[in-house]
């Protein structure tokens, strides 16, 4: 398969490691020596492209592979308030888009065990919820993407908290999300339940990329001949 890497930073580079690994032929590697330059002929020349950019590039890489035809996999967080949109834009244009905050097998994992556990402690009001998410210092946006999406699925499932804020403070309605940037780490999630006589506390805590990359490969190569919105859910079966 033919691969286009938007975005050749760590994530490209351990992506196009994987890729390579599994038989597929990098055609294009974009970076921001290039980025402003690459022409629609060498996107074309694509199966399906990877999109691990910036937040402020996602979005214009993303409805360009509509307008060439080229699936496109999504990873790059923080553009989240333009998601309505670019859903719209590849169903009207009848494209393939597939994002996760998080492509990790384990972290999937995580998110349906987030929700499950939220919905146990519908009845027990006396706990409230924080969370807390650490990645490298190069990480552009905070709250993580996962720690969004983790956030997201509390609220979906536990009746008394209507959103997210980010920090320690929170009214009784929200949930605090506590952001650091630490060394290189490449991302640990832990969600804290506390009452005045115990806590409960999950966690998820990444050893490397290479989970992250993997999934995204996997992803792309389950993307061509689809039509429509996916996510990890479609492509796991979950």
């Amino acid at each position: 398969m033919k691969i286009a890497l938007l975005g050749y930073g760590k994530m490209g580079k351990a992506i196009e490691q994987i890729a390579v690994s599994r038989g597929h032929q990098i055609v294009l590697k974009v970076d921001e020596r290039n980025a402003n330059s690459f022409s629609d002929a060498e996107l074309m020349l694509a199966e399906v492209a990877i999109e691990f950019s910036t937040p402020s590039s996602a979005v214009s890489n993303i409805m360009r592979c509509f307008q060439c035809h080229v699936p496109v996999v999504v990873g790059t967080t923080g553009w989240l308030d333009k998601l309505e949109e670019v859903k719209q834009a590849c169903i009207e244009q009848e494209q393939a888009f597939f994002y996760a905050s998080n492509f990790s097998i384990g972290v999937n994992v995580f998110f349906r065990l987030n929700e499950q556990l939220a919905r146990m402690m519908n009845g027990y009001g006396e706990y409230d919820v924080r969370m807390e998410e650490i990645h490298h210092v190069h990480k552009l946006d905070a709250p993580s993407g996962t720690a969004i999406t983790l956030a997201n699925g509390i609220i979906k499932r536990l009746e008394r908290k209507q959103k997210w804020v980010e920090g320690e403070k929170a009214a009784p309605g929200e949930i605090p999300i506590v952001s650091k940037r630490e060394g290189e780490v490449p991302g640990t999630h832990v969600i804290t339940y506390t009452s005045a006589v115990d806590t409960i506390t999950i966690s998820h805590e990444a050893h490397s990329r290479q989970g992250f990359a993997l999934g995204a490969v996997v992803a792309a190569e389950w993307l061509p001949g689809r039509t429509g919105v996916f996510g990890m859910n479609d492509l796991l079966g979950f």
